[in-house]
């Protein structure tokens, strides 16, 4: 069986390599720092479906993947036995009479391509739970696809899983090529993006500040909030995640006065939490490529190697798909990486349909 090398112990490269690992080859993963580092390690954790309406083929691959993750995550829970925190618990949000027009196509839109395997609707009875937030005119919009997960436990689950199939993750370790045993899978955030463009000669992606913050409440099977840019999301161990900023512009990779300012409009949006104390706060550097999407396929005129990247904000949610994407390429040269998802060459080429 073949032996694979991942570089990067993130969401995407952790997620790869148990999928690699649970077809039976060996995988090894090679960390420069901790598990979740870069932007998997933060407090937030919602696994969130895009808008259903103006379907594409970004929307139906993040779809796919929230109906895998109930099975994915039960296997990683199974083979190592750490609880990863995930439970399909759905969202409500606070809508105003005027927004009914434009959601009207948003619930169509969740019929028609969602099917029997999720809803969304609109509701006048009051969802049950502490955190729902009030609504100017007693309207709320809920869906039941929309889960969560605990990025912290999901990292540590994944590592565990990777070790009890026979593969290796080395921490604190900088891969150099004398590291690099088989094919290379590079799954290495917004650093990687960074040295991808200086090798292809142009900008890929850039790297996007994000901050968040963990509150002490336990609402654990309250469905999670979304509310004025802000997912509030109730976790199994008795906290809810808060967050996160979207900052191209930074001085630094600390939190500041921004994630004050996101824990004070939480705490406004949901009263229950005015008391909760804050017990973590985040800040981390995303991947994000210049479409948005996530960033697959072989890498150009390095044979052997590829391009797990670009996560961004749905690396979560896309983790189970991907990571099944990715273990076809690298293991059987199966091409199934979605139109816009694609790494091209250098040059006048689009990377990542941008």
């Amino acid at each position: 069986m073949a032996s694979i090398t991942v570089i990067g112990a993130g969401i995407a490269g952790l997620s790869a390599g148990w999928e690699i690992a649970r077809r039976g080859h060996h995988v090894r993963v090679i960390e420069a720092d901790r598990i979740g580092a870069g932007s998997s390690g933060g407090t937030v954790g919602a696994l969130a479906p895009h808008a259903p309406d103006s379907w594409n083929i970004k929307k139906h691959t993040q779809f796919q993947s929230l109906l895998d993750a109930e099975r994915f995550w039960a296997e990683v829970a199974e083979a190592s036995g750490i609880d990863p925190g995930y439970a399909r618990t759905g969202r409500v949000q606070a809508v105003a009479l005027t927004d009914l027009p434009r959601l009207g196509a948003r619930i169509e839109g969740a019929a028609r391509y969602w099917r029997d395997a999720a809803q969304m609707w609109l509701t006048q009875d009051r969802p049950a739970g502490p955190l729902v937030p009030e609504s100017p005119d007693g309207w709320w919009l809920m869906d039941d696809l929309t889960a969560r997960l605990s990025p912290r436990m999901a990292g540590a689950a994944l590592a565990a899983a990777i070790a009890a199939k026979g593969g290796e993750v080395v921490l604190g370790r900088t891969a150099g090529p004398d590291d690099i045993i088989g094919p290379a899978i590079w799954a290495t955030g917004a650093p990687g993006l960074a040295m991808l463009g200086a090798d292809l000669g142009r900008k890929v992606g850039q790297g996007v500040k994000g901050q968040s913050a963990a509150l002490r409440f336990d609402a654990a099977d309250a469905p999670q909030v979304y509310a004025e840019g802000l997912h509030i999301v109730p976790h199994a161990d008795g906290t809810v995640g808060i967050g996160s900023t979207s900052e191209n512009s930074f001085d630094h990779d600390g939190v500041d006065a921004q994630l004050n300012a996101v824990i004070a409009r939480a705490r406004a949006l949901c009263p229950a939490l005015k008391d909760a104390p804050v017990v973590d706060r985040w800040a981390g550097i995303r991947p994000r490529a210049r479409s948005r999407a996530p960033l697959l396929g072989a890498w150009p005129g390095r044979p052997g190697h590829f391009v797990l990247n670009g996560g961004f904000k749905i690396g979560f949610g896309m983790a189970p798909v991907l990571a099944r994407i990715t273990a076809d390429l690298v293991l059987d040269g199966q091409d199934h990486i979605p139109e816009g998802f694609r790494l091209q060459g250098s040059g006048d080429r689009p990377i990542s349909g941008a």
